[in-house]
């Protein structure tokens, strides 16, 4: 047989996506903390508006009107100031893709987000990863890498998967380290989890300016993954761009209702942050208390913690004992990080027993 179609060679550089595990190795259902997912469930509302979506066999909407007009709404963003995608994920593609190609380059931290090394792939630009600052980002080390030829600079905050945050002082700062050109994409995916008094500033970095972009995605605390909707919001040009781009009906109609209702749903994204707050505390209080067994959490912002293991007491064996008792979580060498092990924050009684599980672990790896 003959040979087929080339990829081109950036396509065939790129490691695909690996989406957290829900399954053990034996195939058996684990509870799953591995994707960040919320413990509570979808927002109540939004699960009431989903018999209420338009007839499956009518396209949606395609420009999320309604949806656009209530995110607008609630963060006082004006809706054409909005743009629409299938998740967060879609529009960080269409950032890269919109302004790097062949010959240019997308900057972000090490130990950030896997997607932005794909979506600078995926459009023939290079990938250039900047050193991290004890596992967060470095303002500094991003600004000393910017060139002639970058064109986008990738920063999640919260980051993901360290949890990570940059305050607004620092990404203001970053920002303005900046040239006018550069587009800055501030992927704010697990923002909703962070203080309101701690606000980052991005949104009014957006409406300032004209080369930053933020997005946000329903998947984390508006509990709405499997729906596959993000918005985003920047300068009149960047979402012309990206609208320019996207698919053309990339929000389902199921997915436009339950994200409305969700939107206006303020007690259930409370209660899911304060949640949050409560067990990450306790967690994180329990991992501390194994510090002289080698296990270091990262201070986090987001609804997840990362565990680093330097004792004999490893991640891939804690990954691996975990699942043995019935959790599946992130262990990850795939992104440089084998002593890590990122987990997110279940229920009172799943993050009681993942840490009863690490201290047992520990103890016995005396």
């Amino acid at each position: 047989m003959s040979q087929g179609p080339i990829p081109k060679s950036w396509i065939s550089a790129i490691h695909a996506y690996v989406p957290g595990k829900s399954t053990g190795a034996d195939g058996r259902p684990l509870i799953k903390l591995s994707a960040n997912e919320n413990p509570l469930g979808t927002s109540p509302a939004a699960l009431a508006a989903r018999s209420e979506a338009a007839e499956t066999h009518r396209y949606p909407d395609p420009d999320s009107k309604a949806l656009r007009a209530a995110i607008g709404e609630v963060h006082g963003i004006d809706p054409a100031l909005i743009v629409m995608g299938t998740g967060s994920d879609e529009l960080l593609n269409l950032a890269a893709q919109g302004y790097a190609g062949v010959g240019d380059e997308v900057l972000f931290p090490r130990y950030s987000f896997s997607v932005y090394d794909i979506a600078a792939r995926r459009c023939g630009a290079t990938p250039v990863i900047a050193p991290d600052l004890d596992y967060g980002t470095d303002v500094d080390a991003l600004l000393a890498l910017v060139s002639p030829a970058t064109r986008v600079v990738f920063i999640a905050n919260p980051n993901n998967p360290t949890g990570s945050y940059l305050p607004a002082g620092e990404l203001a700062r970053l920002h303005a380290g900046l040239p006018a050109d550069v587009l800055l994409v501030i992927d704010q995916a697990y923002a909703e989890y962070v203080a309101p008094a701690d606000d980052d500033g991005a949104f009014a970095l957006a409406e300032a300016h004209s080369n930053v972009l933020v997005t946000r995605t329903f998947s984390k605390i508006f509990g709405l993954a499997g729906e596959r909707v993000g918005w985003g919001t920047g300068a009149p040009g960047i979402v012309d761009t990206l609208n320019r781009i996207r698919g053309p009906f990339n929000v389902t109609n199921t997915a436009q209702a339950m994200a409305l209702a969700a939107v206006s749903d303020r007690d259930f994204v409370t209660a899911t942050r304060d949640h949050n707050a409560r067990e990450r505390v306790r967690f994180v209080t329990a991992l501390e208390a194994l510090g002289n067994h080698g296990l270091r959490p990262l201070p986090s912002e987001a609804n997840f913690v990362l565990i680093l293991f330097s004792g004999k007491l490893t991640a891939e064996m804690a990954y691996n004992g975990l699942a043995e008792r019935g959790y599946i979580t992130r262990w990850l060498p795939g992104q440089g990080l084998p002593q890590g092990l990122r987990i997110t924050i279940g229920t009172a009684e799943q993050m009681d027993e993942i840490a009863a599980g690490l201290r047992d672990m520990a103890e016995a790896a005396r």
